[in-house]
Parts: structure tokens; sequence; C-alpha cells
């Protein structure tokens, strides 16, 4: 672990009002977490913003398999980006529906497109990107 360093924060009343209910609220043990969260979490906005940094995320779309062509589609779009798709869960959500979580890896601007191809496949319901750091520059 890195050597920790001490500082002061001004910040205004209230808005320290606010943070302090966060953090009974999701259950941080300190103020100090708190914020080192708060800063990852803007240093992780950062690197996805950089279409060059390399990312991890999940793409999470719902479809109706039985929209003719549509399974095939989707499994050619995964097959043609293998490099960058570590791992695809499929999920039957009941008879038509289904959900399908892809855990992704690689560079931002690839990782969107990706995602934007995906989700724009005729048949696709909806569709989320949610993306990350790999966490190596994150302490």
């Amino acid at each position: 672990m890195s050597e920790l360093i001490r500082f002061g924060i001004s910040m205004e009343k209230d808005l320290l009002a606010r943070l302090d209910q966060e953090i009974v609220k999701h259950g941080y043990p300190n103020r100090s977490e708190a914020i080192r969260n708060l800063v990852r979490a803007q240093l992780v906005e950062v690197e996805w913003s950089q279409e060059d940094e390399e990312v991890a995320g999940t793409v999470t779309i719902i479809y109706n398999h039985h929209v003719r062509g549509l399974s095939d589609m989707l499994l050619e779009l995964q097959h043609e980006h293998h490099e960058m798709i570590i791992s695809v869960m499929h999920v039957h959500l009941e008879h038509d529906h289904c959900l399908e979580v892809m855990v992704i890896k690689g560079k931002a601007s690839e990782a969107r497109e990706l995602a934007g191809r995906l989700i724009g496949v005729k048949g696709v319901k909806h569709g989320k990107l949610t993306i990350t750091s790999t966490g190596k520059r994150l302490n």
C-alpha cells in the first residue's frame, strides 16, 4: 500500500451533511474512505473518456430471441470482436426474452463502438454499456 498523506478540506456545512448521509447510506467506515472512492470514480471517468485508454466493462442487452436472424447476428458480432469479449452470460428471462451480459476489455473507443453495434442490432429491445477502469492505475 502506498504512503497515506493527511490534508484538510474546506466544505460548506450543507454539503458536508449530504456527504455524511451518503457515508452512512453506503456503509463507509469514515469520510476518508468515502472521499477516496469519489476521487477514484472521477479518475475512472477520465480514463474511459480517453479514446486509447484500456478499459473493462459490460454490455448488457435484452432481446426477443424469436426475432428472425437476431441470435445469429449477435453471435456473429461477438465472434468478430472475440479479442475484446472475455465472457458472455446468456439468461432466459422468460419464454420470449433473453438477457446477455458480455464482459469486455479493450480501448475505450472500441468498447463504445462494439456496444453501439450490439445495442443497435434490429430486435434488441434495450442495451447498456457499463464501463470502468482495468484498475491498473488506481490505488
